[in-house]
């Protein structure tokens, strides 16, 4: 169960991380600076690493926070 779990966690993880290196290779692929001024676009390697981490960034927005109820926070306000 834990395994599966893990295995879960890291896909989630990992296929933004591939989408947006993707996009990002594209965006310099298809839109990319050729005189070499533009930072991110006239290389690929800075292009491609851009999108990796707006891709982690994007998919680390959507992730659930735990849930934590009314009733373990009064537990622990009268533990105090």
């Amino acid at each position: 169960m834990e395994f599966s779990q893990s295995l879960s966690n890291w896909r989630r993880l990992i296929l933004p991380v591939l989408l947006g290196s993707a996009a990002g290779y594209a965006y310099y692929y298809f839109i990319g600076c050729v005189s070499g001024t533009c930072p991110i676009t006239s290389n690929p390697w800075i292009s491609t690493g851009y999108g990796a981490l707006m891709g982690y960034l994007v998919s680390s927005s959507f992730r659930r926070k735990p849930d934590v109820s009314v009733n373990s926070q009064e537990e622990q306000i009268k533990k105090l």
